[in-house]
């Protein structure tokens, strides 16, 4: 039986170097007693803030000192608990962790409301007196912006208590579907028994047998079928408190608040969503190569992930990936390929799947610690692409954390997912261009596809999706499993018009995390958009485009993120980098087609 590790089997160079963060749980704890005991003295300048010059330093340095060190607490208590979902001890280490970041939130709440009350004239004055407040002006003006939309310091508190309450949907979906599902065991081509896991279902769809296809598909969809209420509770309440949060922020739409943070107009969403929906014929036209390559009559939905090349599909280990990977990014330069290459060597990664493991991929970590990154590798092309995706990820978070003070380090997902897509198209590019192995460019270029076809067609079918849900519950619908079955459902026939759309991928939407993470996915389609842009910038125009490029990610959130765009050359207000970016997978498309 193919089996999954457990954590103690994984040699530890293949595993992250938390450590490096708190040399052990009892730090942890004192990092954690620090912050607990110190929240008073942030409680002592309520109604001060704006007292004078010094006092507003005070505040702000106090808060941030203490915030630092709560993402420290959280991101290491939620990092040990994704190692294993299922270990009790980690378990109750993040939730001690989220219960305090929430109660720092709340003792920090009142601080924008009192800024609010004072007038651009008097923030102004006040950093001419005390130089040391320069730093915080684009801050303090993103602070008076969303002055509409600050309540009372007491609203504000309440807000911050109840963080804990509103996220609770998400938390328990990720218990759910990474800890106490059990997906069954199908039938291998070989006869073996094959144990599906989150992290190795679409793996097993590009297998060349559709019968064991099936069955993987058949099976994991089954299981997520016996939790439909359960998930469709979960997701309901998350999008209600979503819309209740904008509610109470006086916005008239749940994507209008989602979408304002970042100060990113509507009209971006809309240009995205009715880009991609015109031009949904380029996606058929991969979907009936597909089929063709397949040479069957339909293509089923267990068909989509299969390669399009009749051959075996190359192993690519870890090393080798490596490898591809940073010489990939030499447009970028030698100073970036160097950082990459010490972050890969200084135990950055937790490599491989083992039992209880989050599934999926992220980069990590804080302002203060290395740029982690959780991986389930699993040796493929995919897993590849994945692994550059994510160090984009974590090279802009070295960069930033380098050049920006904290208040600015956290930067926002529009950018951030043009950073990691950047990785990709560059690795894509390279591999076509380097590699003799016609079998491998093949997969290369499939793969390549893959990305386009997930990416911005698949996410931005999700982004529809999510609108749509948060609508019903904002016109006061009833959010049931029926009702998302048919909004996914009618989407997914629209998309994929030339497939057969069966009952099981109407529930999709069930396995989708993402979706609880309010208006987040359809940042993946932007950035892909944007990255290619951006790619096809850097290479013909080389050296002063890569540092616009490096100039972008050096920035973090020291201004708004279509400001850091358009410095890198790219204007996401236009409907034309959508267009571009599909023209270019058409391009592809017809690319594969003319390969023998």
């Amino acid at each position: 039986m193919s089996s999954v590790p457990e954590r103690g089997d994984i040699d530890e160079e293949f595993t992250w170097a938390l450590e490096e963060m708190f040399v052990s749980d009892e730090e942890w704890e004192e990092a954690y007693e620090t912050v607990e005991s110190r929240l008073d003295e942030l409680n002592a300048y309520e109604g001060r803030v704006t007292e004078d010059a010094e006092t507003l330093l005070e505040v702000l340095q106090l808060r941030e000192e203490l915030m630092r060190t709560v993402a420290n607490v959280t991101s290491y208590a939620r990092m040990r608990s994704d190692e294993d979902t299922r270990n009790q001890e980690y378990q109750a280490l993040k939730a001690r962790a989220q219960s305090l970041a929430s109660d720092a939130s709340s003792a920090a709440s009142f601080i924008e409301p009192e800024l609010q009350r004072a007038s651009r004239e008097e923030l102004e004055a006040f950093t001419e007196s005390e130089p040391a407040l320069e730093q915080y002006d684009h801050y303090l003006d993103d602070v008076l912006r969303m002055k509409p939309h600050t309540r009372s310091p007491e609203v504000e508190e309440v807000l911050a208590d109840l963080s804990e309450v509103t996220s609770a949907p998400s938390d328990i979906y990720g218990m759910l579907s990474n800890a106490d599902m059990s997906f069954p065991v199908v039938e291998g081509p070989d006869g073996d028994d094959i144990e599906i896991t989150q992290s190795n279902f679409t793996t097993h769809l590009k297998n060349e047998d559709r019968a064991f296809r099936q069955r993987v598909y058949e099976g994991y969809m089954g299981e997520w079928g016996n939790f439909r209420n359960t998930v469709a509770s979960s997701l309901k309440n998350g999008v209600t408190a979503d819309v209740k949060t904008a509610r109470t922020r006086n916005y008239e739409t749940a994507r209008e608040a989602a979408l304002d943070g970042t100060n990113v107009p509507p009209a971006v969403y809309d240009n995205l969503v009715e880009t991609v929906r015109d031009n949904v014929d380029v996606l058929q036209r991969h979907v009936d190569l597909k089929r063709d390559r397949l040479g069957v009559d339909t293509l089923e939905m267990y068909d989509l992930y299969t390669p399009l090349t009749d051959e075996e599909p190359p192993e690519v280990p870890y090393e080798q990936a490596k490898e591809w990977i940073i010489e990939a990014v030499a447009p970028l330069g030698e100073e970036y390929q160097l950082r990459m290459a010490e972050g890969l060597d200084s135990r950055w990664v937790d490599v491989y799947e083992n039992k209880g493991k989050r599934s999926g991929a992220y980069s990590g970590g804080t302002y203060d610690s290395q740029p982690y990154i959780l991986m389930n590798y699993q040796d493929d092309a995919t897993s590849m692409f994945t692994l550059a995706h994510e160090l984009g990820h974590s090279m802009h978070s070295e960069l930033t954390s380098e050049e920006q003070p904290y208040v600015y380090s956290n930067y926002e997902i529009f950018v951030a997912e043009v950073a990691s897509t950047v990785n990709e198209a560059l690795l894509t590019h390279h591999l076509l261009d380097t590699v003799e192995d016609e079998t491998l460019r093949r997969h290369i270029l499939d793969e390549y596809l893959e990305r386009f076809r997930s990416t911005l067609f698949r996410q931005t079918l999700f982004a529809d999706f999510e609108h749509q849900i948060h609508n019903v519950v904002e016109e006061g619908g009833a959010l049931t499993p029926d009702a998302m079955d048919e909004m996914y459902g009618d989407l997914k026939r629209e998309f994929y018009a030339n497939a057969n759309v069966d009952d099981h991928i109407e529930r999709e939407w069930m396995r989708i995390p993402h979706f609880y993470y309010n208006y987040y996915v359809y940042q993946y389609a932007t950035g892909i958009s944007a990255a290619n842009a951006i790619v096809d910038r850097i290479l013909e125009e080389g050296e002063p485009a890569a540092r616009d490029y490096l100039d972008f990610l050096r920035l973090g959130s020291r201004e708004y993120p279509l400001e850091l765009l358009a410095g890198a050359g790219v204007d996401m207000r236009s409907p034309e980098v959508v267009e571009s970016a599909i023209e270019a997978y058409d391009g592809y498309v017809a690319e594969f087609e003319q390969l023998s």
